[in-house]
This record gives structure tokens, sequence and C-alpha cells, in this order.
């Protein structure tokens, strides 16, 4: 089966070439990568340009990085789905094997692991452990849910049941996780290795503002899709990570 990954990207000529060597260099060979610029000026374009393993290139203005997945993802032409961000890069040569060995049971519908947090400079230095579990109902309304970056699907499930929510500018992976697993109940697979390597510094928790923000889409998220939820939830879901700073391999 082919699987295609998805990064998208803007002003990002300082990690961009991580990102893409980590995908060229995994064992699995049937990979379609697909790059979605929002328009770099930084020379992010020409570091793409010079890249040979790179599938598609995608170069214009988008509406926010869910937009930009989005393009991506209605891009793709692979069996399976999954998101790579210009920031990250795989822990690993095997984490596509392993993701294609978990897809090769045809019930399985989706397939997510563990990420760990790292220094911008020093990539072996772990800063938060982000260890994940096997879904069972109900998580979502303690404001757990997967590591986006590790989160693997069918992509005929896009089609089927919706893409990213461009209302949301922080969350949207939250909803579109919590849609797939919690509201349809897609059944799922959890790998319990570390699968990728995330700088520190993304969107959702790069300032203190963000991190409010992004709690009240999620609180808004699981209204929309008709999830009960206590009125604590962003008290339980902000608690909830709080152990992946002091948890370690």
């Amino acid at each position: 089966m082919k699987i295609s990954i998805i990064t998208v990207c803007f002003n990002a000529a300082e990690t961009i070439k991580s990102t893409i060597d980590s995908i060229a260099s995994q064992s699995y060979q049937n990979i379609e990568h697909i790059i979605v610029d929002g328009g770099s000026q930084d020379g992010t374009r020409e570091i793409i340009a010079s890249s040979d393993s790179v599938s598609k290139y995608i170069f214009e203005p988008d509406d926010g990085i869910y937009d930009a997945m989005n393009k991506g993802v209605k891009t793709a032409s692979g069996d399976i789905v999954g998101i790579l961000n210009a920031d990250d890069f795989y822990a690993n040569e095997n984490v596509l094997s392993n993701v294609a060995a978990a897809f090769s049971d045809p019930l399985i519908d989706i397939v997510y692991g563990d990420l760990v947090y790292v220094d911008k400079e020093n990539t072996d230095r772990i800063i938060r452990y982000w260890k994940s579990r096997c879904f069972v109902p109900g998580l979502f309304q303690r404001g757990w849910m997967p590591a986006h970056p590790t989160f693997f699907v069918r992509k005929h499930y896009f089609d089927e049941l919706g893409y990213y929510d461009t209302e949301y500018k922080i969350q949207s992976d939250f909803e579109l996780t919590m849609r797939f697993l919690e509201i349809y109940r897609l059944t799922s697979v959890y790998l319990p290795n570390i699968m990728i390597k995330m700088r520190i510094g993304g969107a959702s928790n790069n300032s203190l503002r963000n991190i409010i923000k992004g709690n009240i889409e999620s609180f808004k998220a699981c209204k929309k899709n008709n999830l009960k939820i206590p009125f604590y939830f962003n008290l339980i879901k902000t608690a909830s990570r709080l152990p992946q700073f002091w948890q370690r391999p």
C-alpha cells in the first residue's frame, strides 16, 4: 500500500531538510511525500526543489495550517495518510514499516503511537514525552487525544467523514481525531513506540495565549460534535498533559 505523508510549512528553511531526509530514509519504500508551502521566502523553496524524494510540492497562500493540511490530503493518492510537520522528524527508519504492518489488517482504520518533544538545538534532549494508550470510548471527554503527528488514517475516511475543520485555528487536529475515534468509532491500533521527534514550540503550545485559545477551541469542538463533557473539561485536559514533562522512555 502507498503511504502519503503531508508536510505543511512556511519559512522553514532551518528544519525542512531534516523532515525531508527522515522520510526519504525510511525502510518502507512506497511513500508519497507532499509538501504544502504557504509562500516561504527564506530559502525553503530552494531546499525542497533540490530534494528528489519530494513527490508533489504546492506553493501558494493558504488560510492557516489546517487549510494547508486539507490541500495536501486532497492531493494525496496514497491508501494511508499521515502528517509530518516541518519541525518534526521520524524517530527511526522503521516507523512507516511498522505503520504499514499494522494496516495490513484490513479491519484497522487508524494507527498511532508515541511522540517526544525535543530541544530545538539538541534533538537528543527530551523535554516532554507524549505517551499514548489504546483508545477506549470516553477518553476524549477526559481531555485525551493521540499525538497528532503519529496519527495515520485510511485516506478514504477523509472523503467520507470530513477533513480538518478550518473553523479551529489551533485545535482542528483535536477535533478531527475526536471525530474519527470518539464520534465515528473507527477501529484503531496503538503502537507503543516513539514514532516522532517534535522540536519544542509548535503553534498550540508556543505561548500562554495559544494554550488558552486552544482549550477554548477544544471545548467548542466537543460541543459542536454533541460530545457531553464536564464544565471542568479544560482543567482536566490541561492536567492530563502534566505527566508528560516528567515521564521518560
